[in-house]
């Protein structure tokens, strides 16, 4: 099922870079196909979690809407390969401050603050984090962990 584009009522560039992103898995494909174009079974496994069903209409929704190309080739068995476009490209160099925004603010600061930890209490339960705003289970990453975008990946 495609979704409909709301072209002309955007209220900013947010909301339109939101409504071709947006989704749960879309960042993540655009950043795996950022390494080298892959099949479907490949970002399959690139992405636990994520269900055939699920990543086959984001990828159909990318490329309806400009940023992934799909190479089908003639063979057999029948092979296809999922690309970014240059539009996809520009896309994923904008990310790149997101994701670097999320490491030093969701990983790293967390790890930094006095007192955070993700040890369980007495209770059993994670013990709150110190710093407000801030989950315990972010308490868990320290400052120079190095972290793969993408679960799986170095």
């Amino acid at each position: 099922m495609a979704r409909a584009r709301r072209p002309g009522s955007y209220v900013c560039g947010i909301d339109a870079a939101m409504d071709v992103i947006g989704g749960k898995w879309k960042v993540l494909i655009l950043w795996a196909l950022h390494e080298r174009p892959c099949r479907f079974g490949e970002l399959r496994r690139e992405l636990p979690g994520v269900t055939e069903k699920v990543l086959a209409a984001h990828l159909r929704e990318l490329e309806a809407d400009g940023i992934v190309h799909r190479e089908a080739y003639d063979e057999v068995p029948p092979r296809a390969e999922y690309s970014l476009t240059e539009r996809g490209e520009t896309l994923n160099e904008a990310l790149g401050p997101l994701a670097d925004w999320g490491k030093e603010n969701m990983l790293a600061g967390a790890s930094a603050a006095p007192g955070a930890s993700a040890a369980p209490g007495a209770s059993g339960a994670p013990r709150a984090s110190a710093t407000p705003g801030v989950s315990a289970a972010a308490g868990q990453m320290r400052e120079h962990d190095d972290v793969a975008l993408i679960a799986g990946r170095p």
